[in-house]
C-alpha cells in the first residue's frame, strides 16, 4: 500500500511534487489536514507506519537547519487558519498554526489589536502564525515586548504517535509548573505538530515614527548606547551594517502624534549632540524587519545563486558594537536589533564561508552569545557546523525521546541530529 493510500482515510492527501521538497529532500506526499483531529488521525498513521514527518506552513523558513535524514509525508498546516477567538478585554487571541502573520495582524487590527511579531521574509506569502512558534521568530520590536516564545501563552498539540494534548491557557498568568508552551516555540517541529496558537496581544499605538542616521564605525558604540537606553523609550533598534558604506541605525517610537512626534525631535537632538545628522520618518527604511536573504518561499527554492549563508548570532547588548565591527571584518552584510543582540548576517557563499562562520561564532560566544547556520546551498552546508556547540544537548536529547521516540517527525533537522 502506497503512502498516499494509507493516509488519505485521515485528511487531504495529494502526490508529492519537486515543490515539496524539504532543503532538496523530497517527500513521498503532501498532507493538508484541517483540525487537530485530522491532524492526530494523520500522526497516529504515520507513526504505526514509520513514516517520517516534516510540518509546513507557507515554507519561507523550510530550508532552515540541517536537511531531513528520511522524509515521507509533508503535514501542510495551511488548513487550519481560522481566527478561533479574538477576547479584546483580555487581549488574547487563539488562531489556527496555519493562519498567515499578515492575515492574522489585519484580522486583530479590527479590535485595535496586534500580535508584536515581526514577519522577517520580504516578498511571498509570508510566515504562518505555527511557523513563526516554530522557530521562535526574532523581529525589531523584541526589544519592546520579547520574542514569540514570551508572547505564546498557551498551545494545542498533537505528539508524534497521535496524541492530543493542550498546553498553557486563556490567561497572562497561567502556569504552574513547566511550561510546555515555551518548549514547543523554537524547536523546529521535532516534538509535536502545533495546531492552535494562543497569544498575548497589544494594541495598536496611534503613531509611529522613525528615527534615522548613518554613523561612522568609531562612534557606533556611543550611539547605540544613547538610543538603547534613552528617557524616549524607543519600541526598537535596529543597525545595519554592509560593505562600502557606513553602519545605519534607525530607532522606532511609538504612542499618541503629539508624544511621538517630540520624542522623535527629542532624539533627533540627542544624536545631534554625539555628531549625527539624522533624520525623522513616518515610515520605516525597506530593509527595516527584513532577512536578507529569506531562503525558501512558497516552498520553492530560489535560485542557487541568490543563496547565500544566513546566520543568526547574537551577544550581549554592551557586545553588539563588537559583534558588528566582527561582521564588517568578515565582509558580512547584516541587520538586527541591537535593543535585543540579535542580529541577522549574509556571507558570500565561496570557499571563505566555514572559516567566516567560526570568526562569527567564536566572537559572538565571546560576547555571551551565539552564531547559528540558518540557511546555505546545500554543498556548503553539509561541510558547515549549523548548530554550533550546544551545553544542553544532553537534555535535549531526553526530551526528544520522550515525546518522539521512534523519530516520525523532522529526524535530523535540529541541533545535534534531534
Amino acid at each position: 500500500m502506497t503512502a498516499q493510500e494509507l493516509l488519505s482515510s485521515a485528511c487531504e492527501v495529494s502526490e508529492a511534487g519537486p515543490a515539496d521538497a524539504v532543503d532538496g529532500t523530497l517527500p513521498q506526499v503532501v498532507a493538508r489536514p484541517r483540525s487537530t483531529e485530522e491532524t492526530s488521525a494523520l500522526l497516529r498513521a504515520c507513526h504505526d507506519a514509520g513514516l517520517a514527518v516534516v510540518v509546513r506552513g507557507h515554507g519561507s523558513k523550510l530550508a532552515w537547519g540541517r536537511p531531513p535524514e528520511r522524509l515521507d509525508v509533508v503535514l501542510d498546516t495551511t488548513g487550519m487558519d481560522a481566527l478561533v477567538e479574538h477576547s479584546r478585554g483580555d487581549l488574547i487571541a487563539t488562531a489556527g498554526a496555519g493562519m498567515p502573520l499578515a492575515r492574522l495582524q489585519e484580522r486583530l487590527a479590527e479590535g485595535g489589536h496586534q500580535l508584536v511579531v515581526d514577519d522577517l521574509v520580504g516578498g511571498g506569502p509570508g510566515s504562518t502564525l505555527g511557523g513563526a512558534v516554530a522557530v521562535n521568530l526574532s523581529g525589531p520590536r523584541r526589544m519592546w515586548t520579547g520574542a514569540v516564545r514570551d508572547l505564546v501563552i498557551g498551545v494545542r498539540l498533537v505528539r508524534a504517535d497521535g496524541t492530543v494534548a493542550k498546553a498553557g491557557g486563556k490567561v497572562v498568568k497561567n502556569v504552574a509548573g513547566y511550561d510546555l508552551s515555551k518548549l514547543m516555540t523554537g524547536s523546529f517541529g521535532t516534538l509535536a505538530v502545533i495546531t492552535e496558537v494562543t497569544v498575548r496581544l497589544h494594541p495598536v499605538p496611534e503613531a509611529d515614527r522613525w528615527v534615522g542616521t548613518s554613523v561612522e564605525p568609531e562612534r557606533l558604540a556611543a550611539v547605540l548606547t544613547e538610543v538603547v537606553h534613552s528617557q524616549e523609550v524607543p519600541h526598537a533598534v535596529e543597525v545595519r551594517v554592509r560593505p562600502g558604506a557606513p553602519p545605519a541605525v534607525v530607532t522606532m517610537l511609538s504612542g499618541t502624534e503629539a508624544g511621538v512626534s517630540a520624542r522623535a525631535e527629542a532624539l533627533r537632538g540627542q544624536l545631534a549632540a554625539l555628531g549625527c545628522e539624522a533624520k525623522v520618518h513616518d515610515v520605516a527604511p525597506p530593509w527595516w524587519g527584513v532577512l536578507l536573504h529569506p531562503g525558501q518561499v512558497g516552498g520553492t527554492q530560489r535560485p542557487e545563486g541568490s543563496r547565500p549563508v544566513l546566520l543568526k548570532v547574537s551577544a550581549r547588548l554592551s557586545g553588539v558594537p563588537e559583534l558588528l565591527a566582527q561582521v564588517a571584518g568578515v565582509e558580512g552584510t547584516g541587520n538586527g536589533s541591537a535593543g535585543a543582540g540579535v542580529l541577522y548576517v549574509t556571507l558570500p557563499a565561496d570557499e571563505r564561508a566555514g572559516a567566516k562562520v567560526e570568526v562569527l561564532r567564536g566572537t559572538a560566544t565571546q560576547l555571551g552569545g551565539s552564531a547559528v547556520v540558518l540557511d546555505a546551498p546545500p554543498e556548503l552546508k553539509a561541510d558547515l557546523d549549523v548548530w554550533g556547540p550546544v551545553p544542553a544537548i544532553d537534555l535535549m536529547r531526553r526530551v526528544k525521546d520522550e515525546f518522539d521516540p521512534t523519530r516520525v517527525l523532522a529526524p535530523g533537522r535540529f541541533v545535534g541530529g534531534l
